[in-house]
């Protein structure tokens, strides 16, 4: 009896030691990781967003699809719909016609259907007459909208041509660089007055101021009214020493100039050379009180 009694504990309790055990080496072998035991599965959730996009992708086709073919149904039945109405009037017109002339005294078929086919082709003619004028009035502004864009989309390339250029001229800091920079934008725009206006201004960097003078006539001959190509001219004749020409051309320049126009002139070394010029003082004041050169 004693021994059915242990051997009965026994059964009763061994499974929650051997539980007991499974746990406590669980957690020996959990303190032990070094490492999370997962990942983040980040390639199947690429994969999973990429296939989301293109079923996405292929709905948005098909229902682009089914609305381009709904609008040329639509269409397709209205011009049926317009034809069916057309014909089935003549057609009224027809035998209201041929009752008229009943009525009156033909009583010839074969005349009436002379008559009726004449009318008919006469009709149709019409028609088909006026819906080629209007198809061709349609194709020649189809065509001259289209050359339109096509014109518009090469002043645009060109634009952002020429505007790409004048960016890399701003940082550009060797003066043969930006001269050729300035040679590019001309070659896109041949009546780019800034382009020559600042290539003028290089040719004074570099002591070239005869070469200035042509570059500035130039930009004034298509812009007659270019302040700056007029501020070109007067620093190439100051550096000529030419100082009336000099002052013709630069008061061009201070009488339409706002701000700090005297005070940049006043640092503009290519006019060292008439600073002690009394005429140079004279026009300088007129915007802004000179300070005494000494």
């Amino acid at each position: 009896m004693r021994t059915l009694i242990l051997f009965t504990i026994l059964c009763f309790f061994s499974p929650f030691s051997y539980a007991a055990q499974v746990h406590d080496k669980e957690t020996q072998d959990v303190t032990k990781l070094t490492e999370p035991m997962y990942n983040p599965f980040v390639e199947r959730y690429v994969m999973d967003e990429l296939r989301q996009l293109r079923v996405d992708m292929n709905t948005m086709h098909v229902d682009m699809t089914k609305e381009v073919v709904n609008r040329e149904l639509t269409a397709t039945t209205r011009a049926v719909g317009y034809a069916t109405d057309t014909v089935t009037y003549f057609f009224y017109l027809i035998a209201g016609i041929s009752s008229v002339l009943l009525l009156v005294g033909w009583n010839s078929i074969r005349e009436i259907r002379d008559k009726v086919l004449n009318l008919a082709d006469n009709k149709v003619n019409k028609v088909i007459s006026e819906y080629e004028d209007r198809l061709e009035k349609f194709e020649k502004e189809l065509h001259s909208k289209s050359i339109g864009i096509n014109r518009a989309q090469k002043l645009l390339s060109r634009h952002q041509d020429i505007h790409s250029l004048w960016l890399k001229a701003g940082q550009e800091q060797i003066l043969s660089n930006r001269l050729n920079i300035y040679d590019q934008i001309l070659e896109i725009d041949a009546e780019n007055t800034e382009a020559m206006t600042y290539k003028a201004d290089l040719a004074l960097e570099m002591n070239e101021p005869q070469w200035a003078i042509n570059l500035s006539n130039q930009a004034l001959v298509i812009d007659p009214e270019n302040k700056h190509a007029f501020y070109q001219l007067a620093g190439a004749y100051a550096l000529l020493n030419q100082p009336n020409e000099a002052l013709l051309n630069l008061e061009k320049v201070i009488n339409d100039a706002e701000g700090m126009a005297a005070e940049e002139v006043l640092n503009d070394p290519v006019f060292k050379s008439l600073l002690d010029n009394p005429q140079f003082q004279k026009l300088l004041q007129q915007d802004q009180e000179l300070p005494p050169h000494a």
